[in-house]
């Protein structure tokens, strides 16, 4: 049953699960187990106080005031009979008491400490020396540690003074009781939160191993954990296995076609070299020369760097040695960059070709260019600006396109064959980075590429 809720609600909890729940599953989990762990305790404490601490506290309090009275009775009547009743107290109940009179009865009420603190053992046995003394002043007292109770009433004919231990009116038997909750609960929340590492290690771990492939590194994985994860784990590995054997036998075609292509090629250009030169011979050459840099660029796109290893990468210096291939055209460009991070894994030959990409654009269409490098946010920012035509907005993610160009003659003075910035943001891609075009505070097109640390 699905409980459809007004859009004002519905955004509201929205907001509160972004807010208030963790965004990790480990305590996503955690709460689930937590939170009604901590109700269960609360409601035993409760029901426990409501029942079973509040019957014994008022049985014995009731039982100890009730010895309170007859000792205080019988005194009066037979005040002869003092030792005796003091004999049969403290050997039977566990009660001293005394009578004072005269002078004596401030200095034991100024002497004597009022444990105001502690009104949970203390309570219920002032309610009922007030209930049995209306006409008298009731006082209880906790000394020697809170182990000994010293309870005063005050009487027209003296003082009576009561000292008994504290246990003969409070159960201990609540610490046991919340000592063994709370032991339970702890061993119980040690063994789901190793449980739940286990578990959520193995999800993290073959998130990782999938983040790492895309990234093309080929990280060592075991699945383990539960059977959903080691089932995700095996089906992840089948995949890889079928995307790698895809990328195997795709390279292995390309080869087979560059050789075949390149051999007619370099027969013909052989031939036509051997020929007079003449206007139709230079435009056969041309032509061939232009069927070659289209060859390697579409082996290009296609290819990638697959079988290039990762190593650590200095940004920095692979974007210096490319803007000085270019510093003598006929454009002016300007680099920054700062002293943070500029290192990344990944793969250099790769990342400059699609870095070379970007910046020959810029060379090819702007007069100045501006290159800056930062890091950010655990993010490396390469941006490319120039004072070029750009690209309009709505042609922005058609440039990305293998062979598209906005240039449909395809006129080989005008560019390349629509393969540089599709090659470009394949690159980026694999390395778990994105490539994002805008305008430029120079006039013409911005290219932001941001790749993760």
């Amino acid at each position: 049953m699905h409980i459809t809720l007004p859009e004002k609600a519905n955004r509201l909890l929205q907001y509160l699960k972004l807010k208030l729940l963790p965004s990790k599953l480990f305590f996503r989990t955690m709460l689930l187990i937590f939170i009604p762990l901590i109700m269960v305790q609360v409601v035993s404490v409760v029901a426990f106080f409501n029942g079973n601490w509040e019957k014994v506290g008022k049985r014995l309090s009731n039982n100890l005031t009730n010895n309170i009275v007859n000792a205080v009775e019988l005194t009066s009547e037979h005040p002869d009979m003092l030792s005796e009743m003091q004999k049969i107290y403290n050997n039977t109940y566990g009660i001293e008491f005394e009578k004072i009179t005269g002078d004596e009865q401030l200095a034991v009420k100024t002497s004597t400490h009022y444990g105001k603190d502690y009104k949970i053992v203390t309570g219920f046995l002032e309610k009922s020396l007030h209930q049995k003394f209306p006409n008298s002043m009731t006082s209880v007292y906790l000394e020697n540690g809170r182990n000994d109770l010293i309870i005063l009433i005050e009487r027209n004919d003296g003082l009576y003074r009561f000292k008994t231990p504290t246990k003969n009116i409070f159960s201990t038997s609540i610490f046991g009781f919340v000592a063994w909750m709370i032991g339970t609960s702890l061993l119980l929340f040690i063994v789901a939160t190793l449980f739940l590492r286990i578990q959520v290690r193995s999800i993290a771990t073959l998130a990782q191993v999938a983040e790492d492939f895309g990234k093309g590194i080929d990280s060592p994985f075991k699945p383990y954990g539960s059977s959903e994860v080691r089932k995700a784990g095996i089906a992840f590995i089948k995949m890889k296995e079928r995307i790698l054997k895809q990328i195997s036998e795709r390279t292995q075609m390309l080869a087979g076609v560059s050789h075949d292509l390149r051999t007619p090629l370099t027969r013909m250009k052989l031939q036509l070299a051997m020929l007079p030169e003449n206007p139709e011979n230079k435009e056969f050459i041309d032509d061939i020369s232009e069927m070659e840099k289209m060859l390697d660029g579409y082996l290009a796109f296609v290819s990638g760097e697959g079988g290039e290893k990762n190593t650590f990468v200095d940004m920095n210096e692979l974007i210096l040695s490319i803007i000085n291939k270019f510093r003598n055209g006929k454009a002016m460009v300007r680099y920054s960059t700062n002293d943070q991070v500029s290192a990344i894994q990944g793969r250099e030959q790769a990342l400059k070709r699609a870095v070379t990409n970007i910046i020959s654009n810029a060379f090819n269409y702007g007069k100045e260019i501006a290159v800056a490098l930062e890091s950010n946010n655990n993010k490396l920012i390469i941006t490319v600006d120039d004072d070029g035509p750009g690209i309009p907005e709505d042609k922005r993610e058609d440039v990305f396109k293998a062979f598209y160009r906005i240039d449909e003659s395809r006129n080989k003075e005008t560019g390349g064959v629509g393969l540089g910035l599709s090659i470009a943001r394949d690159i980026i891609t694999s390395h778990g980075g994105k490539i994002e075009l805008s305008d430029s505070s120079l006039g013409g097109l911005r290219v932001l590429i941001s790749i993760p640390l």
